[in-house]
């Protein structure tokens, strides 16, 4: 009988991971409502010549417009040499400068069909990301085979997610706490049961996913309010509300995206727990909920160790250049944690860890509880 069961497990992951498959491709084809159809679209060009005079030197930076012909290398406008201009601010984070040869994506100004002019949009980066990201999925479903493959399926698939239904639907006015909220134990369920299968593993790292997602949430909103931190501490918040979406609270962004970044490693941290109470119960099938509880608890305390630091190494290291500003300048240390920035990513550290330590627990209780001999 339990080798039917599991069989029917089996079955039931595949069918679930076909259908996951057909969404995302649905996810893939369908537009949102914040698809414009009368934008211009974008070209590959090539650089053949360039015009530096009006730029000038400030610094490390140069201000001013560089004079560029391009060569369009697709669409129907191939083959067509064109002008464009390149203003650069100063910012070296938005700047570019281009040299002859240079492959860059441009959006065109049509005139009687008749290209015009071209504004340069960056480097054409396209192709090497498709590379990276073939590579990465090669790799990804050569090493774990049908486990590797459902893992890329689930990455696609929470990439549109958000791309696709969160995003659009802060913009569109929705509560973003209860949005994001919904939609990453949405991902939880889909990433937890097709990789760990519709199993008893499956069943306590979702659920020991979702009680850590949960009290993330309610700390973020509780910690934000006390350090009185507002959503403009992430970058381009400002800008968003300068674009017309002045309604939207830019801090319930911010405390979403708080108990979002913790997700993935709560997700890691409970299949952890579950899968190494699973394999010792596979080995022993007379061990005790207690017994089992206890090894969960020595293996959770081992993960808890190092995933408190990579969240640590991951949050800090977004604001290296910040702090190495800060470090030169001799700022004393009290004047570096009281600031927003670095409050809010203290805020983001010590959340997520406590999170973390929350649900390691409480994925061996459940766990523990599933597949233990109740004694």
């Amino acid at each position: 009988m339990k080798g039917i069961k599991l069989n029917n497990n089996n079955n039931l992951s595949k069918y679930f991971s076909i259908l996951l498959s057909v969404i995302t491709l649905i996810l893939i084809i369908v537009p949102t409502q914040f698809s414009s159809t009368q934008s211009p679209k974008a070209y590959k060009a090539e650089v053949i010549s360039v015009d530096n005079d009006n730029l000038e030197q400030y610094g490390i930076s140069k201000v001013g417009n560089q004079g560029v012909i391009v060569t369009i290398l697709k669409g129907p406008y191939k083959d067509e040499n064109v002008k464009g201009v390149n203003l650069l601010m100063g910012k070296m984070e938005l700047d570019s400068v281009y040299d002859v040869g240079d492959t860059v994506l441009v959006t065109p100004y049509i005139v009687d069909n008749e290209i015009k002019s071209v504004t340069l949009v960056g480097h054409y980066r396209i192709g090497i990301e498709i590379l990276l990201m073939t590579i990465f999925g090669s790799f990804l479903v050569f090493f774990a085979g049908w486990t590797g493959f459902k893992a890329l399926i689930s990455f696609c698939f929470s990439a549109l997610m958000i791309f696709k239904v969160l995003l659009p639907l802060v913009l569109l006015g929705f509560n973003p706490i209860f949005i994001s909220l919904v939609v990453v134990i949405c991902l939880s369920f889909v990433i937890l049961f097709v990789i760990g299968d519709f199993s008893k593993k499956g069943l306590a790292s979702f659920l020991g996913t979702v009680s850590g997602i949960i009290v993330t949430c309610i700390l973020s909103i509780i910690f934000t309010k006390l350090l009185k931190l507002s959503g403009a501490v992430r970058p381009f918040m400002e800008t968003l509300l300068y674009s017309g979406y002045s309604q939207i609270n830019i801090t319930d962004i911010f405390i979403a995206s708080i108990f979002m970044a913790a997700s993935g490693a709560l997700m890691d941290i409970s299949m952890d727990v579950a899968t190494s109470i699973e394999e010792v119960h596979r080995h022993n099938t007379s061990l005790t909920q207690s017994q089992l509880i206890l090894s969960g608890f020595r293996v959770g305390r081992t993960v808890i160790g190092t995933m408190t630091t990579t969240l640590l190494l991951a949050y800090s290291s977004s604001y290296m250049g910040l702090l190495l500003v800060f470090i030169a300048q001799g700022t004393p240390l009290l004047q570096i944690l009281n600031l927003n920035y670095v409050s809010s990513e203290i805020l983001n550290t010590i959340v997520g860890s406590f999170s973390l330590v929350l649900t390691a627990p409480l994925t061996a209780i459940i766990a523990g509880l599933l597949y233990g001999e109740k004694k």
